[in-house]
């Protein structure tokens, strides 16, 4: 699947996704650019509360990079941007984090040509909730050695590259994926030390993958429209996976085995308990 492709349609949708007070009617109208401009972000790590930060990032269509990094500070980073309405807006109340993009401020449908919108931002240390609300985007994000208790991220059509490389530093109560047509790839999902995964899409191409340190046991719950879906455990890693759909082919290679509608994968130490529901499509489940 073209990831450009799955884009296109879905750019003047994503704002409204966002709610970034746009008046439709029936008429296209040009998004106006002007000269790029660069707007530096720092929020300094919270004081004087025992919460962790609660962050909400809000985004439409562009390109979101989130990295951890930020050495001294709760959120840092770059906001690249030609449109002036785009121009982020940071507000801190208590332990509340808000990054947002912009109103857009056009009547009619908005076409978008030559628009820049490319957020670059890094993570600190720092105790978080984290929860991500985007359009159409492109988005890559590496949450490895964060310290992350809840993870909420919600998307309209989107190419998403998402891992975490080291484990979390926390236990992630519940990590949170909602999109619509899409390509997302997750991965190094044990090193996200969840407890819970809920992951709901429309039609697209997904991969979950559970490679890296499981420490404790994990629950999934996988409800996708028409689509495909490719499930990773490594091989020796407990697994069991509960699955139900309508016109939908299940292809299984290494260590898993087939019980009626139930895959297992033997092996030890804390289990990957996973229940997929379909509409259609294709499951492939890998080592």
């Amino acid at each position: 699947m073209n990831r450009n492709l799955i884009l296109i349609p879905f750019l003047a949708i994503a704002v409204v996704t966002l709610a970034c007070g746009i008046n439709l009617n029936l008429l296209e109208t040009q998004v106006i650019t002007g000269p790029t401009v660069v707007d530096e972000i720092d929020v300094p790590n919270l004081e004087n509360t025992s919460l962790p930060a609660e962050i909400t990032l809000s985004v439409g269509a562009g390109e979101l990079k989130l990295t951890p990094g930020a050495a001294d500070s709760l959120v840092t980073g770059e906001v690249t941007y030609n449109v002036k309405d785009f121009k982020p807006e940071v507000n801190v109340s208590g332990n509340q984090v808000q990054i947002k993009q912009g109103d857009l401020n056009v009547e009619g449908i908005p076409k978008f040509e030559d628009v820049v919108n490319e957020w670059d931002l890094k993570l600190g240390n720092a105790p978080m909730e984290l929860s991500v609300r985007a359009g159409a985007y492109k988005g890559v994000y590496e949450l490895g050695g964060l310290t992350l208790s809840q993870l909420d991220i919600s998307d309209g059509a989107s190419d998403v590259d998402l891992s975490f490389s080291q484990p979390n530093k926390t236990e992630l109560e519940t990590f949170r994926y909602t999109t619509g047509a899409s390509q997302v790839n997750l991965s190094g999902l044990a090193n996200a030390n969840a407890d819970t995964i809920v992951f709901r899409s429309g039609a697209g191409d997904y991969t979950l993958d559970f490679s890296g340190t499981l420490v404790r046991d994990l629950t999934v719950d996988i409800e996708s429209a028409i689509s495909s879906i490719t499930v990773i455990v490594p091989e020796g890693v407990s697994a069991r996976v509960s699955f139900s759909g309508g016109f939908t082919n299940v292809d299984i290679k290494g260590g898993w085995e087939k019980d009626g509608s139930v895959y297992v994968q033997s092996g030890s130490g804390p289990e990957i308990r996973i229940t997929i529901t379909m509409g259609a499509g294709s499951l492939k489940l890998r080592n």
